[in-house]
């Protein structure tokens, strides 16, 4: 197999490998403000409303990238969330995202990004409903 055939073939499916991995990640962080899983070291027993709306952001927004329906508008909302997060919780704190504990927020909102635009890859399901190859 020469290279053009090698990345023409795996290209799309290592987008949907990082689209999986990153979503499912990203769950968690809003299945852990939703119901506590997995189990927090420092549960919060009250959710001020913004958390709420951003766990449900992170858990049905992850789940819907992690299967790959509508991955091009969830996943813009996503990285919407994560600047929003960033410039919220951890640039106050500092300059530099090593510092201030923002470097996930950062790397979400720019994988986010590019989900955005670059969309599901092979394994997702608009690409099951698009039928295509």
């Amino acid at each position: 197999m020469d290279r053009r055939a090698f990345h023409a073939l795996w290209t799309p499916r290592m987008l949907s490998i990082l689209r999986i991995a990153a979503a499912f990640l990203f769950m968690q962080h809003g299945g852990q403000k939703l119901f506590n899983f997995p189990p927090s070291p420092h549960p919060m027993p009250h959710l001020p409303a913004l958390m709420l709306v951003a766990g449900v952001l992170e858990f049905f927004g992850g789940l819907l990238v992690l299967i790959g329906l509508f991955t091009k508008p969830v996943a813009f909302v996503l990285a919407g969330e994560m600047a929003v997060a960033y410039f919220m919780a951890h640039a106050p704190r500092g300059l530099w995202p090593l510092l201030n504990m923002g470097e996930l927020a950062v790397l979400d909102c720019f994988v986010f990004l590019y989900l955005a635009a670059a969309g599901g890859g092979a394994w997702s399901v608009e690409r099951l409903w698009r039928r295509e190859p």
